[in-house]
């Protein structure tokens, strides 16, 4: 693939609510998202059910294929996440312990980049990194600089629209998104 080839991402979110500083987070990427580049959001994790060896027994559910396809065929996936108790919602968990069962594995070899936001200063560390733990597991290339890490995002996103109006966090975004397509592009060579 060349340099100039475009990229197509997926973003996974993490949080069931459509009010969340997370959602208005990934609502906003594909506006952010450099020249060569697409990003589109995967259907919610809301459809999962919860993880049981016994319904998998009775055949994968719908949603739970239809999302891995959908990551098998991106070029990368952005995962936007909020931070529950000093770690990643149990919705989250659940649907990656869904995808970590599907074969061939979806996230295996993929570029992900991970995308916290908090009312607080931290912005998330703490999710990040207990999600970078699963995603080792899945075999997963986890961009790791630029983290972002967006902290204090109730000052960031307007109250109404629920659209990320702060222009220094829209720039690194888009700065993030720009190094997972430089990662993609060189997996892909």
């Amino acid at each position: 693939m060349t340099p100039s080839a475009n990229l197509h991402f997926v973003t996974l979110l993490g949080s069931l609510r459509c009010a969340s500083l997370n959602a208005a987070i990934a609502r906003s990427l594909p506006q952010l998202a450099p020249e060569g580049v697409s990003i589109s959001a995967l259907g919610s994790i809301a459809d999962f059910p919860h993880y049981s060896q016994d319904v998998q027994d009775k055949g994968f559910p719908p949603a739970v294929l239809n999302m891995a396809e959908q990551i098998q065929a991106a070029d990368g996936v952005i995962i936007v996440t909020p931070e529950y108790n000093y770690s990643i919602p149990g919705v989250l968990k659940n649907a990656i312990d869904w995808l970590s069962r599907v074969t061939p594995q979806p996230f295996a070899k993929k570029p992900v980049a991970i995308q916290t936001a908090s009312p607080g200063q931290i912005g998330g560390a703490r999710a990040q990194y207990h999600l970078r733990q699963s995603l080792v597991f899945l075999d997963a290339f986890v961009l790791n600089k630029p983290e972002a890490m967006i902290g204090l995002a109730t000052s960031k996103i307007d109250p109404q629209t629920l659209a990320l109006t702060d222009e220094p966090t829209r720039e690194f975004l888009t700065r993030q998104i720009s190094a997972l397509a430089d990662l993609a592009r060189t997996l892909q060579r």
